[in-house]
């Protein structure tokens, strides 16, 4: 809100497409009026098939703020069909501007040129039953249909972003590969590596929403269950104080050496998973 009141007369978006692929909640359509009150035009899906608060949804797209594709309970395809209508500028090769959350958004722009070179070296297109993973036969026959219709589409996508922002540790552990192998094709921010992300979010955040999250779709009782945290880093904190809290007998699995530490030092168990698995 400090943002608006800041740079709003100033308009530092105007002219800019800012596309997203985000969680579409209540707190992301305050970042989507954000970017739009700042003079961006946006256009949005959400990162994940069950996460969209379709109330959310629904205001943004009445209030015309921004394009949304999204809603709760999508399939795969569905989810991916999303991703591709929230990229597709109508009138430009892109976005100048990506808000990513897990690198789905991403990933797609870099196997959308990869396979678009392919088929302009040797004509041939991407093979759904290539791949045994769900998701990833999506992806596939979502270039395949897309290729023959426009034979540059990604690679022009590619060139047109000027930056993405990522906000999870996974997506920036992909684009940290990708760097590293020379084949990132445009900047990266790592926003979930920014104290204010990576503390109020995977601490804080899990703290808040792990033990709500179980409640609500069990209605069980917490307290007096053995409850087995596979981690100790930022989201394992957060949720081992949580379900300690709500009276679990709480342990945890560990690799490395200082978080284990961490963990046997805040009075928690560590053990290996096989131990207690079967508990």
């Amino acid at each position: 809100m400090a943002a608006r009141i800041e740079y709003g007369p100033a308009q530092p978006f105007k002219g800019m497409n800012i596309n997203g692929s985000l969680h579409m909640t209540i707190q992301t359509g305050v970042l989507i009026e954000t970017l739009a009150a700042l003079g961006a035009k946006v256009r949005w899906c959400s990162c994940n098939i069950f996460s969209t608060q379709d109330h959310a949804a629904a205001a943004i797209a009445k209030a015309g703020t921004s394009t949304v594709y999204a809603w709760k309970g999508e399939t795969l395809p569905e989810y991916w069909w999303c991703t591709e209508q929230m990229m597709t500028v109508p009138g430009e090769d892109g976005c100048d501007q990506l808000v990513d959350d897990g690198g789905d958004a991403t990933l797609l722009i870099h196997k959308g040129k990869e396979f678009e070179e392919k088929f302009a070296k040797d004509g041939s297109l991407p093979d759904p039953a290539s791949t045994d993973n769900a998701e990833f036969k999506c992806i596939l026959q979502l270039l395949k249909d897309s290729i023959p219709a426009d034979k540059t589409k990604y690679s022009r996508m590619a060139a047109k972003c000027k930056g993405v922002s990522e906000e999870t540790t996974t997506g920036v552990h992909r684009l940290k590969e990708m760097a590293a192998k020379g084949q990132l094709l445009f900047p990266a921010i790592n926003v979930n590596d920014c104290v204010t992300k990576s503390k109020f979010d995977n601490v804080y955040g899990c703290r808040h929403s792990l033990p709500d999250g179980i409640m609500r779709a069990t209605d069980v009782m917490i307290g007096g269950k053995a409850a087995l945290i596979c981690g100790y880093g930022d989201v394992g904190k957060g949720s081992a104080f949580a379900l300690k809290g709500a009276g679990a007998r709480v342990l945890i699995t560990e690799i490395d050496p200082i978080n284990a530490l961490q963990a046997c030092m805040e009075g928690f168990q560590v053990v290996t998973l096989e131990s207690v698995v079967g508990e």
